[in-house]
């Protein structure tokens, strides 16, 4: 055996010495898998809003949390990594705290590709047809405490969107904007419910029955692009409004407060994720949205987070839209 063989062997060794997570480490990744496998029952599914982000195998070895030999250690050292970083993150000065959620075990390259969108997107709300009025709006709403205009958290997407919708620009489980899945209920001339069309979490064939569609649109309104205050206008006076944004690899770990990214992109082309807008308010002088997400409630504030209003944020205005409800 040559030098250089031998002196590559040592170092590796070294490094694996050097990484010997320590018991109290090690505990706590155990222990963070029983919570998961508890509050999942199922796995984080990839949208909760019409038109979302794709369809993970509810039932894979990430969502059940039980690794064997050889992945477990690889699991545990992106774990601590991750841990590591958002304990960084807290000790600085942000507007936002991250924390440990269902995620924790991933990279980001391996979250990307369980839960974010994969194809690019053709935003159908830069031709806006939403009229501003000059009446006023009021400075803060919150319509989860209006009744039942927003449905409880969830983790999963309507397969009927996911098997039926691609004529509409949706990709299956590769996901699809908001204001196209609007359009294809309109055209489609309605939705089945759940329990008629359960959630099946991968691509299948259309097996859209008309005579149990429970939901229809009258018509769909694409805010133009980039206009945040129409955005405001529509939630504040109308309903809670879809829009798509990116998401970078600190979101995925986001706690609480209100999201703030510098480094995030700002147009249509680089969003990722389609969430709801179901209100908006003011913290200690900072402007913010109450976004609900879908994934489901061991992430961020019971499934919901705040994000930074009035600055087109990770391009949060880039695609905005809401469907008027046939009734």
């Amino acid at each position: 055996m040559g030098w250089p063989v031998l002196l590559t062997a040592a170092a590796l060794l070294a490094l694996a010495a050097a990484w010997q997570p320590s018991a109290e480490e090690e505990q706590l990744f155990k222990a963070w898998m029983l919570q998961v496998r508890l509050g999942e029952r199922g796995g984080p599914g990839r949208a909760g809003v019409p038109g979302g982000s794709g369809c993970p195998d509810a039932l894979s070895p990430q969502n059940e949390r039980r690794y064997g030999p050889e992945e477990y250690p690889r699991r545990l050292r992106i774990f601590l990594a991750n841990k590591r970083r958002i304990e960084e993150h807290n000790a600085g000065n942000h507007s936002f705290q991250m924390g440990l959620n269902q995620f924790s075990d991933l990279t980001f390259a391996e979250f990307k590709k369980l839960y974010l969108w994969s194809e690019p997107q053709n935003c159908s709300a830069t031709k806006g047809n939403f009229l501003r009025s000059s009446g006023p709006y009021p400075d803060s709403i919150d319509w989860r405490k209006k009744g039942n205009f927003v449905t409880p958290v969830k983790n999963q997407a309507e397969q009927q969107l996911v098997d039926c919708a691609q004529a509409f620009n949706n990709h299956g489980c590769s996901g699809g904007l908001p204001s196209q899945a609007f359009e294809y209920i309109l055209y489609n001339k309605g939705l089945m419910g759940e329990d008629t069309y359960p959630y099946r979490a991968k691509n299948g064939t259309c097996k859209f029955q008309p005579e149990k569609a429970i939901a229809f649109v009258k018509d769909v309104i694409n805010i133009t692009q980039y206009d945040e205050d129409g955005m405001v206008e529509a939630v504040g006076k109308h309903n809670p409004v879809s829009f798509a944004f990116e998401v970078t690899s600190n979101f995925m770990h986001y706690r609480k407060g209100v999201y703030s990214n510098p480094r995030c992109e700002h147009t249509p082309d680089k969003v990722n994720h389609a969430v709801l807008a179901v209100g908006y308010g003011e913290e200690d002088g900072t402007p913010y949205w109450i976004v609900k997400n879908s994934w489901g409630r061991l992430w961020g504030m019971q499934g919901y987070f705040l994000i930074e209003r009035g600055k087109n944020m990770c391009g949060l205005a880039a695609c905005a839209s809401y469907p008027v409800p046939q009734v």
